[in-house]
């Protein structure tokens, strides 16, 4: 049975290898945007995303991100805060080419915004079977015992 402490240590693997996420303020009609986060091993309580000042995301406060691991065997709906990061060590820290392309004016473009995004909590689903469960699957077989224990709410 697995439990939420590896079904998180799960998710911030899957994270860490396809950042790619669906952000979107909670108390707004617009539709999430797709962002790519930016991330620290050593900060598990947040990570970064650049935009720019005219974002719908700009305005921060709080915010859901949606998560889809490559292999489609976890997902992730996670809540929390957006709110501008100020501190030119950090924003230095993530700035990279791939970065630079989106801003004319480079590290210190004027529509430039980087946005914290500090993590609530998370509610994950893991959606790998065994070859057993899959079999199952494929020939019309029950495999709720199957997905026991792949899911979790937990903090982030």
């Amino acid at each position: 049975m697995t439990d939420a402490t590896d079904i998180k240590d799960r998710f911030w693997a899957e994270l860490s290898s396809s950042p790619f996420l669906m952000v979107g303020l909670s108390h707004s009609t617009d539709h999430s945007l797709p962002m790519t986060a930016q991330l620290d091993p050593k900060a598990n309580h947040c990570f970064w995303f650049y935009t720019s000042r005219d974002n719908r995301l700009a305005p921060g406060g709080p915010a859901m991100a949606q998560f889809a691991a490559k292999d489609h065997n976890l997902f992730a709906c996670i809540d929390g805060a957006l709110a501008p990061e100020t501190d030119p060590a950090t924003i230095d820290r993530y700035w990279s080419k791939e970065v630079e392309a989106w801003y004319p004016g480079g590290r210190n473009d004027p529509n430039l915004l980087m946005l914290r995004f500090d993590l609530g909590t998370a509610e994950i689903w893991r959606s790998d079977m065994s070859l057993k469960g899959v079999f199952k699957m494929l020939f019309g077989g029950d495999v709720r015992d199957e997905m026991k224990g792949k899911h979790a709410e937990v903090a982030l």
